[in-house]
């Protein structure tokens, strides 16, 4: 048995094809099939249902599959050992992001990092926070950025800043004649916010102690934050933003954005791993860069903020 053999069995189960497989391992799909062959062979088991499209796992195969998951896991932490010895800023990191947090940090520090160290190669995925602990905890990421402390044996995180909410509001809204937004004022509004997979929508929902039947009958919520400011923008209702947001908008913009009265809701975004995680010299170097970019106010919780 080879770690090679773990490696296509693991792409086969990913790509459900076993010449998408052998492309994705950079082989040729004879020499995929035939090691995974001599693996059954050697175990003595069928690992997968050949007569099946997509082809899937057996019972005994998916069993195989996740220790084969574990074991490669085990492995690459014995290349990790070396490159956290000699300082290495290298090789494949694998960052989860939630959608709310990606577009608006992300241009503020990435390409300043992979500019001073171009032999580290950086894999983003856009995911929900329950599909990011998921993910890191199966060894599917490095990291994972979120907002709210991971809870569990599994995982540590590394505060990194505290960011607002702000209410951005179209300018027929009876809300657009106000300085500030009571979460009071929201309930007979038409409001624009992100499906219930989103902590950042549980956050508001729980802070502004919204109820289902708040949400307008047309509340569009499988889209992204850049969708529904643009329904604000064309006269229709409210919705929220994070405050690494409303720093990209143009003057113009920044016109429909409300701040909340005190206490002011903000959320506090974490740089998450697992309590396994060896190259702590590649995270703190990934944690200065993310502090160094927001602003020196969002290090801490101001006067009149309150986490949600």
């Amino acid at each position: 048995m080879t770690l090679q053999q773990l490696e296509y069995i693991l792409a086969v189960d990913e790509l459900k094809h076993f010449a998408k497989a052998a492309e994705h391992c950079k082989v040729t799909q004879p020499s995929l099939s035939a090691a995974i062959q001599k693996l059954e062979d050697e175990l003595n088991a069928k690992l997968f249902d050949r007569t099946t499209q997509p082809v899937q796992p057996t019972l005994i195969g998916r069993k195989v599959i996740e220790q084969a998951k574990i074991a490669l896991r085990e492995a690459e932490l014995i290349k990790d050992i070396v490159k956290e010895e000699i300082r290495s800023v290298s090789g494949v990191f694998r960052l989860g992001v939630l959608s709310t947090i990606a577009p608006y940090l992300l241009p503020r520090f990435l390409p300043e990092l992979t500019e001073e160290y171009p032999a580290l190669d950086i894999r983003i995925t856009e995911m929900k926070n329950h599909d990011c602990l998921n993910a890191l905890k199966n060894g599917e990421l490095e990291a994972v950025l979120i907002a709210e402390m991971a809870e569990g044996d599994h995982f540590h995180s590394t505060p990194l800043y505290y960011e607002s909410f702000l209410g951005y509001v179209s300018k027929y809204s009876p809300l657009f004649k106000k300085e500030t937004i009571r979460p009071i004022d929201i309930n007979e509004e038409q409001l624009w916010l992100p499906d219930e997979g989103l902590c950042f929508r549980d956050q508001l929902t729980r802070f502004c102690q919204l109820k289902p039947e708040t949400f307008g009958l047309t509340a569009y919520r499988q889209g992204s934050l850049e969708t529904f400011m643009h329904m604000v923008e064309s006269g229709k209702g409210i919705t929220f933003i994070p405050e690494l947001a409303a720093l990209q908008l143009s003057e113009e913009r920044k016109r429909l954005i409300r701040p909340f009265v005190m206490p002011r809701p903000v959320r506090k975004i974490y740089l998450v791993t697992r309590t396994d995680f060896i190259r702590h010299s590649l995270l703190n170097i990934l944690t200065e860069k993310i502090k160094a970019c927001v602003p020196k106010e969002m290090l801490s919780l101001q006067n009149g903020q309150k986490i949600v």
